[in-house]
């Protein structure tokens, strides 16, 4: 029984320490100011029956949101930043499982 006991005090101990290690690192040091998140711009126009939504990160166009008057809505990203746009739908990425059952 006694093993046991003490075992359990080191775990007490140990679990203690570094707790009171995270208390120490964690405090924030003098002189720092946290970063300002920055916020996309957001621009809505209606172009005839449909609503698009423009999406700018520092002046930079990188997302559209096109919501047709009588369709599901669909997006178009830039995801390299090189004017090539590319159609981001809920489905865009679907794996189909393509396993072989059976060859000869």
């Amino acid at each position: 029984m006694r093993p046991s006991l003490s075992a359990a005090f080191a775990v007490v101990v140990f679990c203690t320490g570094a707790m009171a290690a995270q208390l120490l690192f964690a405090q924030q040091p003098e002189g720092l100011e946290p970063l300002e998140e920055e916020l996309p711009q957001v621009t809505i126009v209606k172009r005839g029956n449909d609503t698009v939504t423009e999406f700018r990160l520092r002046g930079k166009l990188y997302m559209v949101k096109v919501t047709p008057s009588n369709g599901a809505s669909y997006y178009m990203v830039d995801q390299e930043g090189n004017g090539h746009w590319v159609r981001s739908d809920s489905n865009h990425k679907l794996s189909v499982p393509m396993w072989v059952l059976t060859s000869w």
